[in-house]
C-alpha cells in the first residue's frame, strides 16, 4: 500500500523533468530569436517559458504532501506491527501461565527445600564425625612433645630451616 504512493511521486518527477526541458527549450529559442532580431517571437518564447514554470511550484507542493503521507503511513504501520507483536507476546505469556500450575511450583519448591535440609543434615553429621576423629587432647600432645625433646637432643635449626619447616607444615594442612 505504501509502495503505491511512491508511483505518483515518480510521475510528478517525470512531469517536472518534462516541464524543465520545455522551459529550457523555450529559453533557447528566445535567444535564437533575439539573435535573429525577432523580438516579438522571443517574447512569446519567454511567455511560454513562464507558463512552464508556473505549475512547478504546485507540483513540488504535491510531491511534498505525498512524501509526508508516506512517512505518516510508515509510522502508523510500525505502530500497528508493534501492537500486533505485543498482542502475540501477551497471548504466549498467558498460554505459558495456563500451563504452569502454582500448586505444582509450590510443591516443587517444598521438595527442593526438604532435599536441601537433608543434604545439610548429612553434611553436619559428616563434619561431626571428622571433628571427633581429629579431637586430640592438647595436654597429652604437649607431654609427648616434651618426652621427645628430652630423649634426643634437638640440634638447633637456622632461621631458614624454621621457615622451611613452617611452610611444609602449612602445605600439609
Amino acid at each position: 500500500m505504501i509502495l503505491n504512493l511512491g508511483k505518483p511521486t515518480l510521475d510528478l518527477n517525470a512531469g517536472r523533468g518534462i516541464r524543465w526541458r520545455a522551459r529550457a527549450r523555450s529559453r533557447g529559442k528566445a535567444k535564437e530569436f533575439i539573435r535573429a532580431g525577432d523580438r516579438r517571437a522571443a517574447i512569446l518564447c519567454l511567455k511560454r517559458k513562464r507558463l512552464y514554470e508556473q505549475p512547478l511550484e504546485p507540483l513540488r507542493s504535491l510531491q511534498l504532501r505525498i512524501h509526508n503521507q508516506i512517512i505518516k503511513l510508515e509510522g502508523v504501520k510500525a505502530t500497528t506491527e508493534t501492537a500486533d507483536a505485543l498482542t502475540i507476546g501477551v497471548a504466549a505469556m498467558q498460554e505459558m501461565q495456563r500451563a504452569t500450575n502454582i500448586d505444582d511450583v509450590d510443591k516443587t519448591i517444598d521438595e527442593t527445600n526438604k532435599l536441601i535440609a537433608n543434604v545439610k543434615q548429612i553434611q553436619d553429621s559428616l563434619s561431626t564425625l571428622i571433628d571427633a576423629a581429629t579431637d586430640f587432647d592438647g595436654d597429652e600432645l604437649e607431654a609427648e612433645l616434651e618426652e621427645l625433646e628430652g630423649a634426643d637432643p634437638v640440634p638447633q635449626r637456622t632461621a631458614e630451616e624454621d621457615e622451611l619447616a613452617a611452610s611444609q607444615a602449612e602445605m600439609a594442612l
